[in-house]
């Protein structure tokens, strides 16, 4: 009898959680759209005073610029968000993970050489394929790729590595950034939970959501002023 109450239970739990998820990404959506006109006509409005002629016209420049940056990151905010309570559930298709690895760093690389982050990868022969869903994998690999860039601001190098773990294929995210406290280790999967002022809280918990949406692992070593490691392993096809 228990367990049924506690099923039944669960059950209105998740719809509760579902039918939230759909409201707050219908808000959301109402949000971003006069958004996305703002941040457009701010971008606007800077590139017509680019070449301020005096004092008066330099200071509001760097208003624009101020409005405009913090309006940017209101929208990763609600992407963020939307990400999150959207949980949307992986359509699972066979992949090699080295080619979407690439396929993701082909995109951020030119933000890591921006930022002197020399990015380097290590593929060992014979990866097993995996069942993944290609967009979801990427958004889970760039939540990472953006947290190692963000520990580095006066550059570094990032390693990512791919290997055959008995069945599994096991990544790893490395970086020579400012790492991560002992205190602080064990929230940084946690929703809202952010060691940055210009943090979400939900770029690492969504990644860990994906991850075991795909019946994987994810798992992080740091040192204080040496580096960070994430850890992922996925079930392999074969």
């Amino acid at each position: 009898m228990c367990r049924t109450k506690n099923a039944q239970g669960a059950k209105r739990d998740s719809e509760r959680l579902r039918a939230l998820g759909r409201l707050a990404g219908g808000l959301v959506h109402e949000i971003k759209n006069p958004l996305g006109t703002m941040v457009l006509n701010l971008g606007l409005l800077r590139e017509d005073w680019s070449k301020p002629r005096d004092v008066k016209e330099k200071r509001a420049l760097s208003r624009v610029e101020i409005i405009e940056k913090e309006a940017k990151r209101l929208e990763q905010i609600l992407d963020d968000f939307l990400a999150y309570v959207k949980g949307k559930k992986p359509e699972l298709q066979e992949h090699q993970v080295a080619e979407v690895i690439d396929e993701v760093l082909d995109f951020f690389g030119p933000q890591a050489r921006a930022k002197k982050i020399e990015v380097r990868t290590n593929y060992a022969p014979h990866l097993p394929k995996c069942l993944i869903d290609r967009d979801l994998f990427k958004q889970a690999l760039i939540n990472l790729l953006r947290n190692s860039q963000e520990a580095m601001p006066q550059g570094g190098e990032l390693m990512i590595r791919a290997a055959r773990s008995n069945k599994a294929l096991r990544i790893d995210i490395t970086d020579t950034g400012e790492g991560i406290t002992p205190e602080n280790l064990g929230k940084i999967f946690d929703a809202y939970y952010s060691s940055k002022k210009a943090g979400t809280g939900l770029g690492l918990a969504t990644t860990r959501r994906i991850i075991e949406d795909h019946g994987g692992t994810i798992s992080v070593q740091s040192q204080p002023g040496k580096g960070t490691n994430f850890t992922i392993s996925l079930p392999g096809k074969d």
